[in-house]
């Protein structure tokens, strides 16, 4: 392949003018070409999707740019053959578009691991070109020079020699270990999740310990292939158990901490707590923090070592019923019984009140402008919230009441005049 590339190279230096213009219309017109059709594919592609539906109709957005233009050049190349036209420049251009599609394939798929984001979108689009740059280089014979070129930009500390082709490798390697160690994580954790025979915190626990092992390995990996002994790795835990004593403890904590939680079985995803005065369902877990979600959309982070720590209220620990009180007043001239029954009778009407344990009625106390009740209901499930189940109940009674005549007091004051004052 690099001598038929020297040899098409050679040949390039004894082109003539009038072979070149033809192909920079077609070439300049397969671009065009491209850049419309990308962009049309796109618009047609826009509506959202999920599953297969949407790594396909991403997959096409990505080769509807190379894809367009080498189909274009082909024709291009054609037509210029059967006019017995130079066409060098488009034999040039068919391995370097096919080879952008495929890099741009292949980045695509090694992405899908990673959590969406404007940064992993540019970056995608980068490492492509970046890496098609290369393949360039090679297809055309002029990678050795530039290889060349780079690790002569070097110097020297002691035995060690740093060159820039060096410092490039180490960054590119680094990238690339990475990147792999977290699209397996990834791949690992949705596996987990999916896995109906492991609960939402052993899936959680699971999934950092295998993100942590990659993580290390990966690590271990790169320092060996740069050639870096792994016995002077002794110096950096010195160094690192210093800058933990001193700047990072609060950071290992709240990581152990992680672990704490995942493995005690404590919190787990999904469980409804209430932290001071946060109060929420946990949406997940991470390395440094756990998500908790209010009823108002609001997600909180709340570092791992305050929920060791301090005191946490978990409704949904050992068991995910939650009672729920319901204070109703009625006056001293109704009829307390017949409240008491209306007001079970609408407790067990509601279709979230479980009916065991039954809901109870009790009368709490003889206040000073009525008599108390207490409706005790069982709730199953406490992340949908309370506040709606304590509204519906509480209107329903007011409709009830106000049926059967029974009033719902208010604080009032009763004067008496004893004698009423001379004139």
């Amino acid at each position: 392949m690099g001598e038929s590339w020297q040899q098409l190279l050679e040949a390039m230096q004894g082109i003539r003018p009038e072979e070149v213009i033809p192909q920079v219309v077609v070439l300049v017109f397969a671009g065009l070409a491209a850049l419309y059709a990308h962009r049309l594919i796109a618009r047609l592609t826009s509506v959202d999707s999920r599953g297969v539906r949407h790594v396909t109709k991403r997959t096409i957005r990505h080769l509807a740019f190379p894809v367009s233009m080498l189909l274009v050049v082909l024709l291009g190349r054609a037509l210029l053959a059967a006019l017995s036209l130079g066409h060098w420049a488009l034999d040039l251009a068919i391995p370097l578009l096919i080879s952008f599609a495929l890099i741009r394939i292949l980045v695509y798929m090694l992405r899908m691991g990673l959590r969406s984001g404007p940064l992993v979108e540019a970056s995608e689009t980068a490492i492509s070109i970046l890496i098609w740059f290369v393949v360039g280089l090679h297809l055309v014979g002029l990678l050795p020079a530039v290889l060349a070129a780079m690790d002569g930009l070097a110097f020297s500390v002691g035995e060690l020699r740093i060159s820039l082709l060096a410092v490039i490798k180490l960054l590119l390697l680094t990238g690339l270990v990475l990147v792999v160690a977290i699209w397996l994580s990834g791949m690992i954790d949705r596996r987990l999740s999916r896995s109906p025979s492991l609960s939402p915190g052993a899936a959680v626990g699971f999934s950092k310990v295998s993100k942590l092992v990659l993580m290390i390995v990966a690590g271990l990996s790169v320092l060996n292939l740069v050639g870096i002994d792994l016995t002077g790795l002794a110096v950096f835990g010195g160094a690192l158990g210093v800058g933990l004593g001193f700047g990072l403890q609060r950071i290992a904590s709240n990581f152990i901490s992680g672990f704490i939680l995942v493995f005690d079985r404590s919190i787990r995803p999904g469980d409804v707590v209430s932290i001071g005065e946060k109060f929420g369902w946990v949406v997940a877990m991470h390395a440094r923090y756990v998500v908790v979600r209010n009823r108002d959309g609001v997600e909180t982070l709340i570092p791992n070592e305050n929920l060791i720590t301090s005191e946490v209220i978990n409704w949904s620990f050992s068991d995910p019923n939650v009672r729920l009180k319901i204070p109703v007043s009625i006056s001293y001239r109704d009829d307390v019984e017949r409240a008491m029954d209306i007001i079970l009778e609408i407790a067990s009407e509601h279709p979230r009140v479980i009916s065991a344990p039954a809901p109870v009625c009790q009368l709490r106390e003889f206040g000073d402008n009525g008599i108390r009740l207490e409706a005790r209901v069982w709730v199953a499930d406490p992340s949908a919230g309370f506040g709606n189940v304590s509204s519906d109940i509480n209107l329903e009674i007011w409709r009830r009441f106000k049926q059967e005549g029974i009033t719902i007091p208010f604080q009032q004051h009763d004067v008496y005049i004893k004698e009423m004052p001379s004139k």
